[in-house]
């Protein structure tokens, strides 16, 4: 079906926080906007099968390495933002000055709009509670984590963080995509964009494919944001034969370790911690669900430990690991985690082993290795402009594939950064064209005044 006649300002491919933000951006300036999302936009649950629909499936929204590492992304309206832990770290402000993208103003903007704290003390669960008083008592500079949540809505005992809030007390990308639409903008849903349609150099639209029906869109702009996996695989597919080499994804472990005397695993994950920014990684508490817990236990072969999930203190590090690898054509991921990266990730077992037998825990145990955030596969410098622009007019990314390096923490902030700095640049370079276009038709009449020609 050709929807050319549809004359859409931009398209816009994905809709976690990078397309979200420019999708709601574009729209409060009256920008006719189409938003294509591969997953569904069924409401949220807070629900394990909801979870495991969105960002459970082997082969779509978990993707293994060579070496059994999970990759995991989630495949809905919001993107993995529906599934993070809403913890809103600073931009790392002067790596990406140095590359061209001063996104300070937009950083404050978004603070200013969006529900950004500590939480309260009050819904700090005590699992949290016990590990940043054994860690603080260690000498670590462990201290509660901003996060992206309206606390007013937030429910003191609930664990459904992990699964999507039910209560739209967690903010996620959904909600501006909500956002967008209200200002008159189009989500099309199930939507899986295979290729940019690029004519004379420059980008006119997309094909994808909705059910079992190939479609095309067009549009003045197109936003690429499917993420650091689907962005590059679509990117390729659209000619751009350099996308998807050389990212990062975020390594992870999680330690674990049974206590006495508590009674807890319903509470609100990842609210304190500290960057161990010299050596690499960041260390957070994590508290799941019982289903996940399960998981993470049965894929330690620590089968004696699946029921002690209520006492069971857990603390997750995620390293800042070394570009390296390729997406393949068909979305896989071939990376191997180096010894480098491996090395920082042990380091911090040592802490956290040490923080977790300190506050009481015995027998304490890790997962294997998984990762989140994948990034940098189409990075700024490389294939895009500091616009965030590829080599095709008309075509930009915003998504964490556009970072230039490797960070190593939640990116969210960041990206709706990025969004609302890109929004702004294609609306002012529209904003251009239109009095150049009205100069250009400007024509004498016979007084020999000028009026506009039709």
């Amino acid at each position: 079906m050709d929807s050319r006649h549809q004359n859409y300002d931009a398209i816009v491919v994905g809709s976690g926080p990078g397309g979200a933000t420019v999708a709601k951006e574009l729209s409060e300036r009256g920008r006719r906007v189409l938003i294509l999302e591969w997953g569904g936009n069924a409401p949220v649950t807070g629900t394990s099968a909801q979870f495991t629909a969105a960002a459970g499936v082997p082969g779509k929204s978990v993707l293994f390495t060579p070496d059994m590492l999970a990759t995991v992304r989630g495949i809905t309206t919001g993107g993995s933002s529906l599934f993070y832990y809403a913890t809103a770290f600073d931009p790392p402000l002067e790596m990406l000055s140095a590359h061209g993208l001063d996104i300070a103003s937009e950083v404050e903007e978004a603070k200013h709009e969006l529900p950004i704290a500590p939480l309260a003390d009050d819904l700090m669960g005590p699992m949290a509670e016990r590990l940043m008083s054994s860690a603080c008592e260690l000498g670590y500079d462990w201290q509660k984590l901003p996060k992206l949540v309206y606390q007013d809505k937030c429910r003191k005992g609930c664990w459904r963080c992990n699964y999507g809030c039910p209560y739209a007390a967690k903010w996620s990308a959904r909600m501006f995509v909500e956002d967008a639409v209200g200002n008159g903008a189009v989500l099309t849903n199930h939507a899986r964009v295979t290729k940019v349609i690029v004519e004379n150099g420059k980008a006119v639209g997309v094909d994808y494919v909705c059910g079992r029906e190939s479609r095309r869109a067009f549009a003045d702009d197109v936003i690429v944001a499917a993420g650091g996996i689907g962005s590059p695989v679509i990117l390729r597919a659209s000619g751009l034969a350099g996308a998807g080499y050389d990212f990062f994804f975020d390594p992870l472990i999680v330690v674990m370790g049974a206590v006495d005397g508590i009674d807890g695993g319903k509470e609100f994950p990842m609210a304190s911690g500290i960057h161990m920014k010299e050596e690499g990684y960041l260390m957070t508490d994590m508290t799941m669900p019982a289903l996940l817990y399960m998981g993470f236990t049965a894929q330690a072969l620590r089968f004696d430990k699946l029921l002690a999930h209520s006492r069971t203190l857990c603390i997750m590090i995620k390293a800042k690991d070394e570009l390296s690898g390729a997406i393949t054509d068909k979305g896989g991921v071939r990376k191997r985690l180096p010894a480098e990266d491996k090395e920082k990730l042990s380091k911090g077992y040592s802490r956290a082993e040490e923080i977790l037998k300190h506050a009481g825990a015995r027998d304490v145990y890790r997962s294997r290795y998984v990762a989140a955030h994948p990034g940098g596969s189409v990075k700024v410098g490389d294939l895009l402009d500091s616009d965030l622009k590829t080599e095709y007019d008309n075509l930009y990314v915003c998504d964490c594939s556009a970072l230039p390096e490797a960070w190593g923490l939640p990116p969210t902030l960041t990206l709706i950064g990025l969004g609302k700095r890109l929004a702004k640049h294609l609306a002012s370079e529209e904003e251009a064209v239109e009095p150049a276009a009205a100069e250009l038709h400007a024509v004498p009449d016979e007084t020999g005044q000028t009026k506009q020609s039709a």
